[in-house]
């Protein structure tokens, strides 16, 4: 299987990248920055320099290629958001989906499926209810780039093209994202919920993570929106006191909202406000999660250092 992945040198597409070539299949990175990453990539991964908004110069690449990966864009949860990482953050998105129309645009043999990343913040900041695929995007910031990111690519579809959009929840893993942000107090002893803790927390083992892109690549009737959550997903309360008990410390310490705002400004939202999204059509399509319940979850990314 030859695959390309934007936004190979992220967090998700590391993981991805080490799990397509265990199996033998051909992957090219598209980089800003080929030189820098290629010495850290596997040796039988092809980084590439693209622009981040153009099919240039690697654009012939698409002709009959298995799967493109669209995982580009700004770090969500990597800083402040300022008024100009705030644009960053989405323009980055919507060019790199623009690209990847482009690339299959000119392809006269098209790729055979599009994976475009996106996540469960689509959904707005969510009360209670369970949160399907179906469910409208919100009108935060969050939700409105989740949902422009989605449509960036969204083109393909009119070309024939099979597209997969994979909702992305709370990865669990030690070496990106949010989850070591949640870690560090309890490597204190001052672990605890945070804000008021009745919001949800919808997570997924990183290892489940590039399982369900596989199957959603590798399933050729897999079409449309995937949360790709574990189930049941339980409070930011619930999940805490299940890390505690996973790294043997106590979870009896709230973290105030207003320390993480005054820490991560606006940004805070991806752990004070939650979504109940469940992966009602991930499941439906027969996909089977090896890390379902988060106290094994937590111990195996810990002891693995996943």
């Amino acid at each position: 299987m030859r695959t390309l992945i934007t936004g190979g040198t992220g967090l998700i597409g590391r993981a991805l990248i080490d799990s397509l070539v265990a199996d033998g299949h051909t992957v090219t990175v598209l980089t800003r920055s080929p030189q820098k990453h290629q010495s850290s990539l596997p040796s039988a991964v092809t980084a590439l320099g693209w622009d981040g908004k153009s099919a240039a110069g690697w654009g012939h690449l698409a002709e009959g290629a298995d799967a493109i990966v669209n995982l580009a864009g700004e770090g969500i949860a990597d800083g402040r958001w300022s008024a100009a990482r705030k644009q960053r953050i989405r323009q980055s998105r919507v060019d790199a989906g623009r690209a990847v129309v482009e690339a299959v645009g000119k392809a006269k043999q098209k790729p055979k499926v599009v994976v475009q990343a996106s996540a469960v913040g689509y959904y707005g900041i969510g009360d209670a209810s369970p949160l399907p695929e179906s469910s409208p995007a919100g009108q935060d910031f969050l939700g409105q780039v989740c949902a422009d990111w989605e449509a960036s690519s969204a083109e393909v579809e009119q070309m024939g093209v099979r597209r997969t959009i994979i909702r992305t929840g709370i990865v669990l893993s030690t070496k990106g994202g949010a989850f070591p942000k949640l870690l560090l107090p309890f490597r204190f002893f001052a672990g605890g919920p945070i804000g008021h803790g009745r919001q949800y927390f919808p997570w997924i083992h990183i290892d489940d993570q590039v399982r369900a892109i596989r199957f959603l690549m590798e399933n050729e009737q897999a079409r449309g929106p995937f949360n790709l959550a574990a189930p049941n997903p339980p409070t930011n309360r619930e999940f805490v006191q299940k890390l505690g008990k996973a790294m043997g410390r106590p979870a009896l310490l709230p973290v105030p909202a207003i320390a993480f705002q005054l820490i991560f400004g606006e940004m805070s939202t991806v752990l004070l406000d939650g979504q109940r999204a469940v992966p009602t059509a991930l499941q439906q399509a027969g996909f089977s999660f090896a890390q379902p319940e988060a106290v094994a979850a937590i111990r195996d990314i810990l002891a693995g250092k996943k």
